[in-house]
């Protein structure tokens, strides 16, 4: 067995990140750009194995072709464990090719879904995925009659996403609201949570539920070893709405709700897998108009623009008054001055 050199990949190191680059494309992977930490194992000077990490997830593994065979694999991602066990980080993710699987199996990882021929998603807790669905049927105990779901970022929560709340609840006997726990947005999950808590607080038969690390958005999917974009956001597609059926069967949820995104064609092909899915699993999906106020469309990345130029008075017309209250308010100076100084707050 051959000893080789372990170190960290500084984003600051030139001569590295072009050594990371090269072993990347010569694997044929691209590089995420969700990346907090990335290793390298290398043979002298040369880089032969390398694996990265964002926040619970595991990316960007892969070992030089004229070095497989030799357990390099295996080193990077026990290196990546013990990494993440320092950070204090010890439930982890990761999604790879769906001939993958044994190997990380053989690691201590678990399937949790898969989308064919695309990508496995994997965890390293035997019944992590169980155990949250008894989570989830212990927050929703005595409902009865017909279930509905929505799952939503509110990034930050608008009147778009409570017209969206206040349609499923005139519908159904109770609605089970799935905010995103991925913490990726401008404005932090405690927030995004407790402003939903607050906006849909008049809705008795709304149940509040978190989406834990089970969901992610399309901006953070890993998609590096998949080559067209469309299968990105088809991969994602499969794998997310493979987890919703899960979870509908556990809650007896027989509708999604699901708000219109004309201007993405990310969400086009999402909703499109969606409603073909969910039809199959006996699941309806009703799709709502974008909510309009004084004949502007209110979305959360409208609202971004007005925090932004600190048009508050606009705002106010397109939020709860829960939402407008928190801007107003010194507690959320912090989050305002991340949103002044993102360039891009739309697709955020």
């Amino acid at each position: 067995m051959y000893e080789y050199t372990e170190k960290k990949i500084s984003k600051y190191s030139k001569k590295d990140n072009e050594k990371l680059l090269e072993l990347l494309n010569k694997e044929g992977i691209k590089k995420d750009s969700n990346l907090e930490y990335t290793m390298g194992l290398f043979d002298g000077e040369k880089l032969i194995a390398t694996g990265s990490v964002f926040k619970n997830t595991l990316r960007c593994m892969a070992v030089d072709s004229s070095y497989q065979g030799e357990g390099l694999l295996n080193q990077v991602v026990t290196h990546l464990v013990n990494m993440e066990a320092e950070r204090g980080i010890y439930h982890l993710f990761l999604y790879t090719k769906c001939d993958k699987g044994a190997f990380f199996e053989g690691l201590g990882f678990n399937e949790i879904a898969r989308a064919d021929n695309l990508a496995l998603f994997m965890e390293n807790r035997k019944n992590g995925f169980s155990d949250y669905l008894k989570q989830l049927n212990a927050e929703s105990e005595n409902t009865c009659g017909k279930q509905a779901a929505i799952i939503m970022n509110a990034n930050p929560f608008t009147l778009g996403h409570l017209h969206l709340v206040e349609k499923a609840a005139s519908e159904n006997d109770y609605v089970h609201l799935f905010a995103v726990s991925e913490d990726s947005s401008l404005v932090p999950f405690s927030i995004r949570y407790d402003l939903i808590k607050k906006g849909v607080s008049h809705l008795k038969n709304v149940i509040l539920h978190t989406t834990e690390s089970y969901m992610i958005s399309s901006a953070t999917f890993p998609s590096y070893f998949i080559k067209e974009s469309d299968d990105v956001a088809l991969a994602q597609a499969e794998i997310d709405i493979s987890i919703f059926k899960k979870i509908a069967e556990t809650l007896d949820i027989s509708v999604r709700y699901v708000g219109e995104e004309p201007f993405s064609q990310v969400t086009a092909i999402y909703n499109k897998v969606m409603e073909q899915e969910l039809k199959k699993a006996g699941i309806d999906c009703v799709i709502i108009p974008r909510f309009e106020k004084d004949g502007t469309p209110v979305s959360a990345s409208h609202v971004r623009s007005l925090i932004k130029d600190g048009d508050f008075d606009k705002m106010k017309n397109l939020v709860p008054e829960s939402t407008y209250n928190f801007f107003t308010s010194s507690k959320a100076q912090e989050v305002i001055n991340k949103i002044k100084e993102c360039d891009d707050v739309i697709h955020h």
